[in-house]
């Protein structure tokens, strides 16, 4: 079995900080968002995996990933230089995945369990598709099946008026009959080869399609606030790791508190869970819950909790809280001390801010 897994989104809703980084690097608990998914992939057994990448990002995709090695396994890149849906990623992959079974994996999922045993669930029904689900509370943004028996009866792409609300997460198990199915479909409305349409292809014409609803949780990271939820979701299960870090005896550090390499705290409050990269410095400041500071971020005068700040930025002399912020890399804020006092930004397109 092989592996594709797509990265082609231009990640428009993760804007501006997409404008420079792919939106499958952006850093979850201090690790690309992308390598869980690979992660996810090594588990079940899976030694060739096929990116399919776009023209704007691919190449930052390609230096991020490299050729696998780390992992023990082969890494492929495929070029999908238009968006036209994930029935022609699939199409665009046959040369790299012949007739082979393999597994489908949206590259902004993340998902807490193992899936590996629904490869094994795939391979032993013998089915032609085997997909993922799990119940959502807005099923008119995805794609919704219908179910009887945990076969596939009915799929529809994001319906004005959702018949259930089991929606696709993203994981697909397929042989080689959907190339047949892709083959047999026409671009939906808004000009894409919907994989829901070559799915539903494989249901009208009796082939054995199967689902099952996942256990855990589930989230697309398709926007800021995904990305933090996410990040919090992964920071619930994170080590307790002082041990590389430089702690003054003024500072306090209570819970599950994840520090790198040369991490600096001084007079400062840590409460976990929070991961901190190398070379992080923290200085007369609060770090709250499920907070992420990447490599290289210095922290000084100022209180942060429950976000995601990227490497190298700076933050100093700020008098609120910082909450629910998503920060790129190499980012300064600060709080100037000198008259007239006036608000100064230099800000990317798409950019948001809130002032107190």
């Amino acid at each position: 079995m092989k592996a594709i897994i797509l990265c082609a989104g231009k990640g428009t809703r993760l804007r501006p900080l997409t404008y420079t980084s792919a939106k499958h690097l952006i850093p979850l608990a201090n690790k690309p968002a992308l390598e869980y998914g690979i992660e996810k992939i090594i588990e079940c057994g899976i030694k060739e995996i096929g990116i399919i990448i776009g023209d704007e990002t691919g190449e930052d995709i390609r230096m991020a990933m490299g050729d696998g090695k780390r992992w023990g396994i082969k890494v492929s890149y495929i070029l999908q230089a238009e968006p036209l849906g994930l029935a022609h990623a699939v199409k665009i992959a046959h040369n790299f995945l012949q007739d082979e079974t393999f597994l489908m994996f949206l590259g902004d999922n993340l998902l807490k369990n193992s899936i590996n045993q629904y490869r094994q669930k795939f391979e032993k029904s013998k089915s032609n598709a085997f997909v993922l689900l799990t119940k959502v509370g807005n099923p008119e943004q995805f794609g919704v099946v219908e179910l009887k028996d945990n076969k596939i009866i009915r799929m529809v792409e994001k319906p004005k008026i959702p018949r259930t609300d089991l929606a696709l997460i993203g994981v697909y198990f397929f042989d080689k009959t959907i190339h047949q199915a892709i083959n047999n479909i026409k671009p939906s409305a808004r000009g894409e080869l919907e994989i829901t349409d070559a799915i539903q292809w494989l249901v009208d014409n009796q082939y054995n399609v199967e689902a099952e609803i996942i256990e855990g949780w589930w989230k697309d990271t398709g926007k800021p606030e995904d990305i933090i939820e996410a990040n919090r979701l992964i920071l619930e299960d994170i080590p307790r790791d002082l041990e590389k870090a430089k702690i003054d005896n003024k500072s306090k550090v209570f819970g599950r508190v994840n520090l790198a390499r040369d991490v600096e705290i001084t007079n400062s409050t840590v409460l976990g869970p929070v991961i901190i990269g190398q070379n992080a410095r923290i200085i007369n400041s609060y770090i709250g819950p499920f907070t992420s500071l990447s490599r290289g971020v210095e922290v000084e005068d100022s209180e942060i909790e429950y976000s995601v700040i990227m490497a190298n930025t700076k933050i100093k002399n700020i008098t609120h809280r910082m909450q629910n912020c998503l920060i790129g890399k190499d980012v300064r804020i600060y709080r100037s001390k000198d008259i007239p006092i006036v608000y100064r930004f230099v800000l990317a397109d798409e950019s948001r801010i809130r002032l107190i």
